[in-house]
């Protein structure tokens, strides 16, 4: 695990908050394309191949934005989760400044019912077998790390078994 990278989608902009989220990773991470998801992670196997972890995570700031992504954005958002589909990957739905109480109550800025927002945040677990997290923004590059970590430690003790 010690050649364990975090990978940061390319598209993904340098902000200040963003700047902060990767110093939180206390490990070494690179930009590049991901297919979907904003961040990935790859361990250089001891041949020196890349093993590229089959786990994305799916980073949005709060509910307002994931609202966003299910109505006006949403046949955008369903073909980035069909390619992880297809792909046999995970998703994880990283929400930052979100609890369910608040999803409940209508307290984000957006047109959309609870009821909506709701219905398709369990759709999407339902329908794309991925996880959802709800966490601060001030721990999400930790929480973003230690996912990744776990994943590619359980991925690679599963290569070893077989």
């Amino acid at each position: 695990m010690k050649t364990f990278t975090i990978i940061l989608d390319s598209r993904e902009q340098p902000t200040e908050r963003a700047k902060i989220r990767y110093r939180q990773f206390g490990c070494p991470y690179k930009r590049e394309k991901l297919d979907f998801g904003d961040y990935g992670a790859v361990v250089y196997l001891p041949d020196g191949k890349p093993y590229q972890i089959p786990v994305k995570i799916e980073r949005k700031m709060n509910w307002s934005e994931i609202c966003g992504n299910f109505t006006h954005e949403r046949d955008r958002f369903v073909r980035e989760f069909e390619r992880a589909k297809k792909a046999g990957e995970k998703i994880v739905l990283l929400i930052e400044n979100a609890t369910l109480e608040n999803a409940y109550a209508g307290k984000y800025r957006s047109q959309m019912r609870p009821q909506a927002l709701i219905a398709s945040l369990f759709t999407w677990l339902a329908r794309y077998d991925c996880q959802i997290i709800l966490v601060k923004s001030e721990l999400s590059g930790r929480v973003i790390k230690d996912i990744l970590y776990r994943e590619a430690r359980e991925a690679l003790e599963r290569m070893v078994d077989e």
